[in-house]
């Protein structure tokens, strides 16, 4: 017998997710600051990036489970993959061109979405195949 889906539709899903992106964008994040001339705190806005695990819990807080939907568990999925795919991408352009322009942290942004350089300075591509150690003593000379 075939398991109820939380989700009954690709659409349903992509509705879920809307309502995400409008909660995150509703419910700001806020860094706190504490004036040296006055002593009072400032509480400072700072809106709310979309993320797979703000997705899955926000889906959770909603009643439904969406892992299962990304990882097409069992092939039972299969109908959901281009919303699902829509969904990362629409996080993943998110979280890039906030980066970019210096809404989140770009750094944390390159992270996320494997956007680091790579860059081998040492080697110039040869393989290592031994280490040498040259100790220097204090009386050499």
């Amino acid at each position: 017998m075939a398991k109820h889906k939380y989700i009954e539709t690709p659409e349903a899903m992509w509705e879920l997710f809307e309502s995400y992106r409008e909660w995150c964008k509703q419910n700001p994040r806020y860094s706190y600051s504490l004036s040296t001339k006055t002593g009072e705190a400032t509480a400072i806005p700072l809106e709310r990036p979309l993320t797979q695990v703000g997705f899955r819990s926000y889906a959770a807080d909603k009643g439904s489970t969406v892992t299962d939907y990304f990882s097409n568990k069992d092939g039972r999925y299969s109908e959901y993959a281009t919303i699902c795919s829509r969904i990362e991408e629409a996080i993943r352009m998110d979280q890039i061109e906030g980066g970019m322009v210096g809404q989140y942290n770009p750094s944390i942004t390159q992270r996320l979405n494997n956007l680091t350089e790579r860059v081998d300075a040492t080697t110039n591509g040869e393989k290592i195949d031994s280490i040498k150690v040259t100790i220097v003593t204090p009386d050499s000379e």
